[in-house]
């Protein structure tokens, strides 16, 4: 296995996926694994400290959604909201700044969890009463070594059966 591969660990019986990532390019086989079940109105939320791989993930998605090398995907810090367009539409938000559900709302950043899109989520917590029953959520770690370790977390039916696809198209045993 080349050393940017994923490392996997088998699913866990309540459907989670656990895989580390010794290097930032190992997230381009989950991303495009990812991408491949990528449907309308799905929603994915990161969740890691500062530095643990939230927009790079998020860049990788983007392009295999499709979304060209023109189109520059870069932390929404400051501008909260990014759109980009590729085989699905990609609504990039950054929560980081903000405090609570109800700074979101007037934000007007729920819309965005009904487009006809796929929306990433950094800093989810701060949705609140707000958050979606159907989600996936991406657990990204730094370990001292640099390692990535992701825990993916199926939220819903239809996600559990997205992350079964996920985790055969990657090949975990």
């Amino acid at each position: 296995m080349p050393p940017n591969d994923p490392l996997m660990t088998r699913p866990e019986t309540d459907g989670r996926l656990e895989m580390a990532c010794p290097a930032p390019e190992g997230l381009i086989a989950l991303v495009a694994a990812l991408a491949e079940v990528l449907a309308p109105g799905d929603v994915l939320f990161l969740q890691g400290e500062l530095g643990a791989g939230k927009t790079t993930l998020t860049q990788y998605l983007a392009r295999a959604l499709g979304v060209g090398p023109e189109q520059y995907v870069a932390s929404p810090s400051f501008a909260l909201l990014h759109e980009y367009s590729g085989r699905l539409p990609l609504y990039h938000m950054d929560l980081y700044r903000l405090s609570d559900e109800e700074d979101v709302e007037a934000a007007g950043l729920l819309e965005y969890l009904e487009q006809q899109g796929v929306t990433v989520i950094e800093w989810p917590e701060r949705l609140g009463t707000f958050t979606p029953a159907d989600r996936m959520v991406i657990h990204l770690q730094v370990e001292p070594d640099g390692t990535r370790r992701l825990t993916l977390e199926p939220h819903g039916q239809q996600w559990r059966q997205k992350l079964g696809h996920v985790a055969q198209n990657l090949a975990v045993p």
